[in-house]
């Protein structure tokens, strides 16, 4: 447990900052998860609009230190690829 008044305030403060977080990365995790489901669904037109939803969840987690740069990228790229792979058949 903290003992000084500055190590309280941080714990204080790091909770709060980690409920954000926490939303943030459910948010994206939530928009990930709805697109692949309709990818699996046949439904790629589906997908498709809901990948700009997607992007912007994935680009706030980046841009807030939620998830690295790269892992954003990578994020992106897999769910176009899985849409794109989708919508060929």
């Amino acid at each position: 447990m903290a003992i000084t008044k500055g190590a309280k305030k941080a714990i204080r403060s790091s909770e709060r900052k980690r409920v954000f977080n926490v939303r943030r990365n459910n948010t994206m995790r939530d928009v990930v998860k709805g697109i692949r489901k309709s990818i699996m669904a046949g439904e790629g037109d589906k997908a498709k609009q809901m990948l700009p939803t997607a992007y912007k969840a994935i680009d706030k987690a980046a841009k807030r230190g939620v998830i690295k740069k790269n892992t954003a990228a990578r994020k992106k790229s897999r769910l176009s690829a899985a849409i794109k792979k989708s919508t060929v058949k």
